[in-house]
């Protein structure tokens, strides 16, 4: 089964049992990981731009990460941390549960200004994915966002919104809450925050995705 529930304005949340289906359908997803987002995108004839996974934590691998502020052409990312920890619940039986976090600050996109669309922002924002033995749920939230219009006040998965010019011209359409759900499924979950895809009219390639997370149930 999914359901969604709302963290007031802010934020959602959704449940993946073992037999969930209807979001985009991906392989397997990993045991429990989180970064605060990641860029590449090139603008007309300049350089790329290029952000690898930024405070990346694994709960198979480094549990813990922190990146200071990134700055490039375009774009910031004000820096964060990120948790990845599994948790012993029945230790006779070897029961785990996972959790795994990331949280920023101080997001900047300028990249859209030059062709006649708005600077974004985000001043703070969380993607979570925790799992048990039976199923696993994903949630996000942010504050503090300017830029992007017309959100709906229950953001469903996979909602798009476009990012114009004042003559309505779409510049950019960003995926909020995206999930991906693997295909067939198997109870685990992938989730973007927000998911950004460049179209020929700003005159800009590639894609940029803020705040990631995913996790699978536990053995």
């Amino acid at each position: 089964m999914r359901s969604a529930r709302r963290f007031g304005l802010i934020g959602a949340a959704l449940v993946v049992g073992l037999f969930a289906g209807g979001g985009v359908a991906m392989a397997t997803n990993p045991n429990g990981v989180a970064s605060l987002g990641s860029a590449s995108f090139t603008k007309g004839a300049q350089a790329p731009v290029s952000v690898a996974s930024l405070a990346p934590c694994d709960v198979d691998g480094q549990q813990t990460n922190s990146s200071a502020a990134v700055v490039k052409p375009g774009v910031t990312f004000g820096g964060g941390t990120s948790s990845c920890t599994r948790t012993v619940t029945d230790p006779e039986n070897d029961v785990t549960t996972t959790r795994s976090t990331a949280t920023g600050k101080n997001f900047e996109l300028s990249v859209l200004l030059s062709a006649g669309g708005p600077r974004i922002k985000l001043a703070s924002y969380t993607v979570t994915c925790n799992a048990t033995q039976t199923g696993t749920n994903a949630g996000w939230s942010f504050s503090g966002m300017s830029g992007i219009s017309g959100l709906p006040q229950q953001i469903p998965n996979n909602y798009v919104a476009h990012v114009k010019k004042t003559n309505g011209t779409v510049l950019a359409d960003v995926t909020v809450n995206e999930v991906m759900l693997p295909d067939p499924n198997d109870g685990s979950i992938a989730l973007n925050l927000m998911h950004f895809h460049f179209l020929p009219a700003s005159g800009i390639s590639g894609e940029l995705v803020i705040g990631a997370t995913a996790c699978a149930p536990t053995p």
